[in-house]
């Protein structure tokens, strides 16, 4: 992860956690973790939100695209986001 997307990805964190109804965690990949799970993980007000964060010219892995469709398809919401505001943007809509 680079240095850039480690800032955006503290920055939404501490975003998340400070709406209430809301848990989110970073998933730290290694050695025993399951590749292409996104970076960000949460549970807002009942619902299962992933977040795979990318710098401005980042792109995801034919992995990380298959896993957000397998979010999706399991009834969960996963997005590829590039910054806070993209974040905030969902997750007003989210709250509609």
């Amino acid at each position: 992860m680079s240095e850039v997307e480690s800032v955006i990805v503290r920055d939404i964190l501490k975003y998340l956690n400070s709406l209430p109804g809301c848990f989110a965690w970073k998933h730290h990949g290694g050695m025993y973790s399951t590749v292409g799970i996104p970076d960000i993980i949460c549970c807002y007000n009942g619902r299962f939100i992933a977040f795979e964060v990318k710098g401005p010219r980042g792109k995801t892995t034919k992995l990380q695209e298959k896993t957000i469709q397998d979010i999706q398809a399991a009834g969960g919401q996963a997005y590829v986001v590039r910054s806070l505001a993209e974040v905030q943007r969902i997750i007003n809509i989210i709250k509609r």
